[in-house]
């Protein structure tokens, strides 16, 4: 079982990060944080302990510290967990600068389960890569290690005929929404046709990330709702 802290100042979206690598199975959540302090507290004293943290899902705005300090402290600890940036920070800077103390992935919020799904299997790609029990790696083991890393995870997305752009700005519409939307309310938004919005919407729906809601009028054809799934 691979060992992994959740630091998110967010119950729901910590909760939703348990609940996804509950699904994609392997993973064992040792703690979930909402702070810089807290986080690095239960790294340091589960490695002391002799049962380190494997892997950490780091939001980078957090309320007593930058994320990206963070994770250089995390890199500092011995031994020190791999990192994964969870976080609606989308800045070049910012993306740079996690990126060289140590993140080894970046996920923008709002995702979906396939989103967050094809991360942690591109992770699991990267550790798979490294031989375990050896000191030592060879430079083809480092070299496929860091082809991982490097995948464009589209291969997904392009199979489908998806964008993620376009998947991401239908999943941000829904979810900064308190009442839901309509396929029509998500076209107008978004900036596409409502056959393309529907799409969007169904895929998300299936995937488990959105819930959909019949509604029936007075007059005229039932309509679909859908809303941001809380867990």
């Amino acid at each position: 079982m691979i060992r992994v802290l959740i630091v998110e100042d967010e119950p729901l979206i910590a909760e939703a990060h348990r609940a996804y690598l509950e699904r994609v199975g392997g993973f064992e959540v040792v703690d979930a944080v909402g702070t810089a302090q807290e986080a690095l507290r239960v790294v340091t004293t589960a490695a002391a302990g002799d049962d380190p943290v494997d892997l950490v899902l780091l939001d980078l705005g957090l309320p007593d510290a930058r994320g990206v300090d963070l994770a250089s402290a995390l890199s500092g600890t011995r031994p020190d967990p791999d990192i994964i940036a969870i976080t609606a920070q989308r800045d070049l800077a910012t993306v740079r600068s996690a990126m060289s103390r140590g993140v080894l992935l970046y996920l923008i919020k709002p995702f979906t389960y396939a989103a967050f799904r094809e991360k942690i299997e591109q992770y699991l790609r990267y550790r798979d890569a490294l031989p375990a029990g050896t000191d030592a790696v060879s430079q083809r083991d480092v070299d496929r290690a860091l082809a991982e890393l490097r995948t464009a995870d589209i291969r997904r997305s392009a199979k489908k005929g998806a964008a993620p752009e376009t998947e991401d700005a239908v999943a941000r519409a829904v979810r900064d929404s308190a009442t839901g939307r309509t396929a029509s309310e998500v076209a107008v938004e978004v900036g596409t046709s409502r056959v393309t919005a529907w799409r969007y919407l169904e895929r998300l729906a299936d995937d488990g990330t959105l819930d959909r809601t019949t509604e029936y009028g007075s007059a005229g054809r039932p309509q679909v709702r859908y809303r941001w799934r809380r867990r």
